[in-house]
């Protein structure tokens, strides 16, 4: 089941209601110390938010929209190891001690600005012992069962399988059946050719499922496009539910 409600009352500083899971999840005292260091900061889809390698200084947390953390290999191909909306948080590393961003993240989805909190903040706050950090070591752990799930699915699934997983993720995310997203990225998250994203797609929209314009992409049959995914997007949702997330 979609969830499609808001999640608080709370307002961001541009006014903006509050919808990240992990901060409208605090207690009122808790949020309103972490409130005062947050501060929004505009995306564009494509934009990396941290980079494999370089040390980050701040930590994100989507109040909508998708980001995509990926694997950059030697010869410059990208391929997803995990997706990041409104339920989570960018740049989990940290938590777990290390500054450097372990793969490039990227917006694929937009919806507005993302909610940013210096490292430093951040670090002070996850070292109470508290709501707060025992949320980011759930976090971290749900992460890692994604990662290790998608490392899984990318090994032994095929693409139009693997596509009605991650269609269905971004699908999660928003709250609306029909959302941006350009076949080329879609390619990148999926670790393949464009041709073979397109030949994915064109045999989705012939049973139904989907349909798609340029740039586009709307969600016809939740259904049967859950039917025509493998298990690892239950399984991804399990993770998470069965943490609490």
């Amino acid at each position: 089941m979609r969830r499609r409600t808001r999640f608080s009352t709370r307002v961001l500083p541009d006014g903006t209601l509050l919808q990240n899971r992990l901060l409208a999840a605090l207690p009122t005292a808790g949020y309103d110390r972490i409130a005062r260091h947050l501060r929004m900061q505009s995306t564009v889809v494509g934009d990396t938010i941290h980079e494999g390698g370089r040390r980050i200084n701040d930590v994100y947390f989507p109040n909508g929209g998708v980001f995509s953390i990926t694997n950059r290999m030697r010869d410059g191909e990208l391929v997803e190891v995990a997706t990041v909306g409104r339920e989570g948080m960018l740049g989990i590393g940290v938590f777990l001690g290390d500054r450097s961003g372990s793969g490039r993240t990227m917006q694929q989805v937009p919806d507005g600005p993302v909610v940013a909190l210096a490292v430093t903040s951040f670090l002070r706050e996850t070292a109470i012992d508290g709501i707060f950090r025992a949320m980011m070591a759930s976090y971290a752990q749900a992460t890692l069962l994604q990662t290790m799930q998608c490392t899984a699915c990318n090994a032994l699934h095929d693409v139009s399988q693997r596509c009605c997983r991650w269609l269905l993720q971004i699908h999660d995310r928003v709250d609306t059946d029909d959302f941006p997203l350009k076949q080329k990225f879609l390619a990148v998250m999926l670790g393949v050719r464009r041709p073979t994203v397109t030949d994915a797609l064109r045999t989705l929209k012939g049973a139904g499922l989907i349909s798609t314009r340029y740039g586009r992409i709307r969600v016809l049959r939740r259904k049967r496009l859950e039917a025509a995914s493998c298990e690892c997007y239950a399984a991804i949702r399990g993770h998470f539910a069965r943490l609490g997330l």
